[in-house]
């Protein structure tokens, strides 16, 4: 009988995925709380972090098919230039109870690292500008900060300018 692997304690499928690849990450963790109006912003402002540095990951459904974007917690996500990042013709915010089974991940929780299901993700343009960007480490009041290039190595994710101010 094969033995059971056993999830890496404190980790998240984010962190343990990070972990896995060799990928140097600095953790950062606040207190969450629950009446925030904006889990991105309020990330922001608790680690101190300046908000066009700290990424939201939002799932959309372009024609049929959920695709991740990650986008500054700044502005919003333009739902036409990614269904034109990945072909498509149309895109919409995917329900929140189908983002959340096909992740993994609660919503305010989601990261785009260490899903059940890797979905196709693109990453706005901006994260290039950038040394390092923060993401959600898979659980509100928790982030990752890492390069934008080993984000989109990881995430196999297409750089295209999906975010508006």
């Amino acid at each position: 009988m094969a033995k059971k692997a056993k999830k890496q304690s404190g980790g998240t499928p984010a962190t343990v995925a990070l972990t896995a690849a060799g990928t140097p990450f600095t953790v950062h963790s606040y207190d969450h709380d629950p009446s925030s109006p904006s889990y991105g912003e309020e990330a922001a402002e608790a680690l101190g972090v300046a908000p066009d540095r700290v990424f939201k990951t939002l799932v959309a459904d372009v024609d049929g098919e959920l695709v991740v974007a990650v986008v500054p917690v700044a502005g919003s996500l333009d739902l036409k230039a990614l269904a034109s990042a990945v072909g498509g013709k149309r895109a919409a915010m995917a329900d929140p109870a189908a983002a959340e089974r096909t992740t993994g991940y609660v919503r305010g929780g989601i990261s785009p690292l260490g899903q059940r299901k890797r979905l196709r993700t693109v990453l706005d343009a901006s994260a290039d500008t950038h040394p390092t960007i923060c993401v959600s480490a898979g659980r509100r009041g928790l982030e990752v900060e890492l390069t934008p290039t080993d984000l989109a190595t990881l995430t196999q994710a297409v750089l295209a300018p999906i975010g508006r101010a």
